[in-house]
């Protein structure tokens, strides 16, 4: 219309597309973020309640070990059932996952939902956490005397 008028605000096409692009990067590293404190909160979680079902259980390894048991047998039958908690866990929750992966579908840019390598890791991390929570206060309880774990309140 007026071959006078200024031209504003130009910029390459590469600005433009980076300028396009930078709110999705932004959404990809707050989601990262939010991914790895919910992990981490997760598995303190995690550690925590398994800890104190352990510590709760410190009465039992002790009459355990008055009676006779080997320290190893004692640790074994703990962690076994902590890891059967844990395995109905990852189950449970992979399933879960699956089955809601759907709704994080529009916010995963090319991703499909159903990534196995994640699900795989988180899963081996969250087992890992898990049996770390179980084996380690159950070594805690089957080193100390069975007495004093009798008397444990």
């Amino acid at each position: 219309v007026d071959p006078e008028q200024p031209i504003a605000a130009v910029n390459t096409m590469a600005a433009l597309i980076d300028d396009t692009l930078s709110s999705r990067d932004l959404q990809r590293a707050l989601l990262g973020i939010f991914a790895a404190l919910a992990l981490f909160l997760a598995s303190l979680g995690i550690y925590g309640v398994l800890s104190y079902f352990v510590a709760q259980r410190t009465k039992e390894i002790g009459i355990r070990m008055a009676l006779g048991a080997q320290r190893g047998a004692v640790r074994q039958l703990v962690v076994r059932q902590g890891g059967t908690m844990t395995a109905v866990g990852v189950g449970v929750g992979l399933a879960g996952a699956a089955g809601l992966a759907r709704y994080l579908e529009g916010m995963l840019v090319e991703l499909t939902t159903l990534d196995v390598t994640t699900y795989a890791f988180v899963a081996a991390a969250f087992a890992a956490v898990a049996m770390l929570a179980v084996y380690l206060p159950a070594r805690r309880a089957t080193a100390i005397d069975p007495l004093v774990a009798l008397r444990h309140e």
